[in-house]
Order: C-alpha cells, then sequence, then structure tokens
C-alpha cells in the first residue's frame, strides 16, 4: 500500500468514525426534541414522539433496498448519497423553525423521516468500511468498537447539549434547537466534500447467484431467526422509549416541570451507561455467551422497570447532573430527582450489550442467508419509531410511569428469546 493510499484510508477512517457518532447524533435528537414538538404545537406525548417515529420507520422502507444500492454502486457512492441525505433531512427540520406554525410540525415530520433514510444507508455502510479500512481481523473489530464508542458519546451528548439549548421548557421552540442543526449540517458537509476527494479501500461485497427473494424467504425459514428479528424491533424500541419517555416525564409540568437542562443530562447519564456497559461487554464477550448475557441483561432490566414503575415519584434521590442558575449560567452538581429516574437511568446498563447478543443468536447457523438476513434486521429497526409511540400513547392515557408495562413486557420478551426463543432448532442449511 502506497503512501497516498494509506493517507487516504487513515482521513477516511476518521469521516467513518464521524459518520458513526452523526447517526447517534441525528437519531438521538429526535426523542428529546418531543419536549419542543409537546409545548410547541400543545400536542400529547403520542404526537410529540411521531418525529421519532418518523426518523424510525424510515428504516423499515429503506432497510432492504440499502443492501442493493450497495451492491449497484458501492460503498463510498452509497456513503455519499447517505450523507446528503442526512444534510437535506436536517435541512427540511431546519426549515420547520422559518415556516408558518400550521405547517411546521409537517414540516418537521418530513425532515426526521428524510434523515432516517440516512441514518439507514450509514448504518448499513459505516461498519463493514471501518473493517476494510482497518485491514479486517482484530484491527478493523477494534475500529468498529472505536467508532462504537464514539457513537455512544454522541448519543450522551445529544439530549444533554438539547436540555442546555431549551432553557423554559413551555416556551420552548423548534428555533431553539438550531445550534443542533446547524452542527449536523456543517459535519455532513464536511464529511461529504473530504470523503469525495480523497481515494479509499472498498470492501468487496459478496455477491450471490440466487435472487434476493429466495435468500430472504430461506432466512425466514429457521425460527431463531424470525424470533431474533422480532427480538432486535422490541430491543430498539426498549432502548430509545426508557430514555424519551422518562425525558418528558422529568419536563411535564403535571409531574413537577424539572427543567430542561437537569432532564437532558438524566436522559444522558442512561447513554453513557450504555458506553459503560459495551465497554464492559467487550472486554467479557470472550468469556460469557451472548445467550447469557442477553439472559442476565433482560433479567435485571425487568427487574430496574419494576421498581420505577411501583416506586412513588415523591420519593427523591440525588444526581449529579448539569443546572442551569437564575442568570442562565450552567453549573454541575448533585441534584434531586424523582427515584424512578434512577431506576430508568441503571436500564442503560443492560441495553448496552443487546444489540450484539442478539445479533449473534439470531444469525449463528444461517451460511449464506446472514447477508439477507441482516437486510431484515435493518427493517425492524422500525421498532425504535413504534413502540416509544405507543408508550407515549400509553402515558397520554394511564400515566407516565404505567407506560413502562410497554417496556417491561419488551424485556419479558428478550428474556424469553434469551432462554428459549434463540435455541436454533433448524440445523441445515439448504
Amino acid at each position: 500500500m502506497n503512501q497516498q493510499t494509506k493517507q487516504g484510508n487513515t482521513v477516511a477512517i476518521i469521516m467513518m468514525i464521524l459518520l458513526f457518532g452523526m447517526i447517534s447524533f441525528v437519531t438521538n435528537l429526535a426523542a428529546p426534541m418531543g419536549i419542543v414538538l409537546k409545548n410547541q404545537f400543545q400536542i400529547s406525548n403520542f404526537l410529540g414522539l411521531l418525529g421519532n417515529a418518523a426518523n424510525f420507520i424510515a428504516y423499515a422502507v429503506m432497510g432492504i433496498p440499502s443492501g442493493i444500492l450497495l451492491q449497484k454502486v458501492g460503498y463510498k457512492k452509497t456513503a455519499l448519497i447517505a450523507i446528503a441525505t442526512g444534510f437535506v433531512g436536517v435541512g427540511i427540520q431546519y426549515l420547520s423553525g422559518h415556516v408558518g406554525q400550521e405547517s411546521a410540525f409537517t414540516v418537521y415530520l418530513l425532515g426526521a423521516f428524510v434523515a432516517g433514510f440516512s441514518m439507514c444507508l450509514l448504518n448499513t455502510v459505516v461498519n463493514p468500511m471501518l473493517n476494510t479500512l482497518g485491514g479486517g481481523g482484530n484491527k478493523g473489530n477494534q475500529l468498529i468498537q472505536v467508532g462504537g464508542s464514539f457513537n455512544s458519546l454522541m448519543g450522551t451528548f445529544t439530549p444533554m447539549f438539547v436540555g442546555v439549548l431549551i432553557g423554559e421548557v413551555t416556551k420552548s421552540r423548534i428555533t431553539d434547537i438550531f445550534p443542533v442543526m446547524y452542527i449536523a449540517m456543517g459535519v455532513f458537509a464536511t464529511v461529504f466534500i473530504v470523503l469525495s476527494l480523497v481515494r479509499i479501500q472498498e470492501p468487496n461485497a459478496e455477491k450471490s447467484s440466487e435472487p434476493l427473494k429466495g435468500l430472504l424467504l430461506g432466512a425466514l425459514k429457521f425460527r431463531h431467526f424470525v424470533l431474533g428479528a422480532i427480538a432486535i424491533f422490541v430491543y430498539v424500541g426498549v432502548e430509545v422509549g426508557v430514555p424519551g419517555a422518562m425525558n418528558l416525564f422529568l419536563t411535564d409540568q403535571q409531574a413537577g416541570g424539572m427543567e430542561a437542562t437537569v432532564a437532558g443530562f438524566v436522559a444522558g447519564t442512561y447513554w453513557f451507561l450504555m458506553l459503560i456497559g459495551r465497554l464492559v461487554g467487550a472486554s467479557i464477550g470472550a468469556k460469557v455467551s451472548s445467550r447469557v448475557m442477553l439472559a442476565v441483561a433482560s433479567f435485571v432490566g425487568l427487574l430496574l422497570v419494576g421498581c420505577a414503575i411501583f416506586s412513588s415519584v415523591d420519593t427523591q434521590v440525588y444526581l449529579p447532573v448539569l443546572q442551569k442558575g437564575p442568570a442562565g449560567e450552567l453549573s454541575f452538581g448533585a441534584t434531586q430527582v424523582p427515584i424512578n429516574a434512577m431506576f430508568l437511568v441503571l436500564i442503560g446498563l443492560c441495553t448496552s450489550i443487546m444489540w450484539g447478543s442478539i445479533f449473534n443468536l439470531a444469525v449463528e447457523g444461517l451460511g449464506k442467508y446472514v447477508a439477507a438476513a441482516s437486510g431484515i434486521f435493518m427493517v425492524l429497526v422500525c421498532g425504535g419509531g413504534i413502540l416509544p409511540a405507543l408508550q407515549g400513547y400509553v402515558a397520554d392515557v394511564a400515566g407516565y410511569m404505567p407506560s413502562y408495562w410497554v417496556v417491561f413486557a419488551g424485556l419479558l420478551y428478550l428474556l424469553y428469546y434469551a432462554l428459549i426463543g434463540s435455541k436454533n432448532v433448524k440445523k441445515t442449511v439448504q
């Protein structure tokens, strides 16, 4: 490999890691935006979470087409298309702050949907790109872990940053979040220009002589994969729903009306604990099976959700958070939050290792159907939009803590999948 190619790969690696972070940055913007939408348009929790739903439902539309696009135009061009789409999606969300009140909500939802297309495409590209740019093997896996860590850091940062920008919850507007959109569009534009100019090593996309329909149907013949695909749908819904509903709960005027900065920091702590959990999971992954990890995480998650549901919202505990003073000054210190929030934040340690565990269990023994199975998995990421919206509806009808029965049911299914559903009863690949 000549010096020019090495330099190009180094630049491309940095760009891919940035995109890994942008997936989390843009995706995790949707849930705290529910606070803004709810207050600006005086809408329900269900409607407030529609932006998040629009972002994830795009996965259902683009999951399989993204794989087809990879086969036709390659990874670099797919990445450029994804980046351009992300810029347009965030740009439309930005425009929603400039149009009239009567159409702003619709424009924002359209932007969230377009941004979801981009996130789906980027998810399809960044993992194999980083693996190839690292030369495969341990080095490639190391780069993916670095990208995943940056992804978690951005997931931690986003709700905190949005909380700082919102200010007084009851007066929050889409225009308050413009700095986040400026950052997103700036990063997308920079990465697009740099990536289009550098020459990078293209991953080899495996091709199959069998038609896509046959591969998809072949994967669906494996019971443990079908149940695993459902588990991915449920898992992403749980992962997003826990902090999303918690943020709405903490800032709701009827629940005490906590300052958005504090609520955003509490929600950000959930994503930070996911980062810690992923690092711990990576360190013990070679010694503990995916089945055991998923079973333990699901069971502990069930206990934490149960504690959150049955604990009194009047019981307060101290958590270290970022706070905003009377003059708008920021300070870091301990503040009182409902004990329910503490239990919910701790669930981040449980959800952190679930994606990898479910994926490993679901594709075991699939052979040539793994690529098609991955496309189906990407489609079912839409659970991250559907289940939180359902949880928001339950919150409107029954209250915030009762809405976590949706999360409880999801974790119960994941425990079932770990103990029973993940067993491969079809041993041969035809």
